[in-house]
């Protein structure tokens, strides 16, 4: 198998038109960064990866140069380290695998071992909508085919006036779609952004309002505390009937191995993008599934982290569905996907990721061009 000969990255801007509007963040996103990283053997085989910025990987290159691509766990031991230093700089490791892929012309989905390319969506919404536009967005994702929508609490950020109001637009939208839509609900107490100094959810706050939630009969309640509270997380389980899911960004894929040995979570979440890279996530997932739990990862990064976490999950995972960014106009296919020639679309509600040699990613050349800012 032919080694690595060169590794680039390139980091793009694209302006949001119009702006997004996310409800789990208090300022107006009006343009959305991407990061590409291109890994080359030396037969001129590329693989392409992105997602997290890549601070810190700089001057780190030659510590994969002349390597194969397929040497996961290696190359999982050395970013794991640059991540303790540095930076999360997953993104390659998803790269090493498209590459490797690419290299034996088999999908990284049959390389993990999984059966079928076929992975079920749940539409996630990411938008601060009003209860109206909440119900038509859910109406409109019932009607595109999609099993499931995940809707984000909204009151944290000022859009509604305070949890309660969230669960009554939640009710409006249950009255409207039935059971022809599950309901998970985000929570986002597990993290802040930078200029978010607004304290979590305590225990016993998240246990009101997943009292509240029960007879909506969510999927499950996302993040309802922070990252770190894992006694609260295990009170929380013991007092409602919903599953508790989170960790989408828990930084240290071996912090995983203390939230499934306390049994704090339902549902394990963590982004191959941003937690480990698939080698990493897929040691979270058999674990998890091997606890009789369930693992389907966040993928609010770009398309390509949607395929990239995709093939997880189809290939090592028992997922019912997996997280499908999507909340047009705001967050468009044309928004999130940018950076490739063709969107990762969903098709009835199932994201068919077919037998493409490695991730399937093809990148839209020119407007990456149009779009670099270094």
């Amino acid at each position: 198998m032919s080694t690595i000969d060169r590794i680039e990255i390139t980091q793009h801007r694209m302006t949001l038109d119009p702006p997004f509007k996310a409800s789990w963040d208090g300022r107006l996103r009006e343009f959305f960064d991407a990061t590409i990283v291109r890994v080359t053997d030396k037969d001129g085989v590329v693989g392409i990866g992105s997602g997290d910025l890549m601070l810190g990987f700089e001057g780190h290159e030659d510590l994969f140069i002349g390597q194969r691509a397929d040497d996961h766990e290696r190359h999982y031991t050395v970013l794991d380290h640059i991540q303790f230093h540095y930076g999360r700089c997953w993104p390659l490791d998803l790269a090493l695998w498209d590459l490797h892929g690419k290299q034996t012309g088999t999908p990284v989905w049959n390389l993990l071992g999984g059966r079928s390319g076929d992975m079920p969506l749940y539409a996630s919404s990411g938008v601060a909508w009003d209860t109206g536009e909440l119900v038509e967005q859910a109406e409109f994702f019932a009607e595109e085919g999609f099993p499931a929508m995940k809707i984000r609490l909204s009151s944290t950020k000022g859009c509604r006036a305070d949890w309660r109001a969230d669960i009554t637009a939640l009710e409006a939208v249950r009255s409207r779609v039935g059971d022809r839509l599950d309901l998970m609900v985000d929570c986002n107490q597990g993290w802040r952004m930078p200029w978010d100094t607004s304290d979590p959810w305590s225990v016993d706050q998240a246990i009101e309002v997943a009292r509240a939630l029960e007879p909506l009969r969510p999927f499950w309640m996302e993040e309802p505390l922070h990252r770190a509270d894992r006694s609260g997380m295990r009170a929380l389980r013991e007092a409602t009937s919903i599953r508790i899911a989170g960790g989408e960004m828990t930084r240290d894929v071996q912090e995983f191995d203390d939230l499934i040995a306390d049994d704090c979570l339902d549902v394990y979440q963590a982004d191959v993008a941003l937690v480990g890279g698939i080698t990493g996530c897929a040691r979270i997932a058999r674990k998890a599934v091997q606890a009789g739990r369930i693992y389907t990862p966040h993928s609010w990064t770009n398309g390509a982290g949607v395929l990239a976490n995709a093939h997880l999950t189809a290939g090592c995972t028992n997922a019912p569905f997996l997280e499908f960014p999507f909340d047009p106009p705001q967050w468009s296919l044309a928004h999130r996907d940018y950076m490739l020639a063709q969107p990762a679309a969903s098709e009835g509600g199932v994201l068919k990721l077919g037998e493409a040699p490695g991730l399937g990613i093809e990148l839209d050349e020119e407007r990456l061009k149009a779009t670099r800012i270094s």
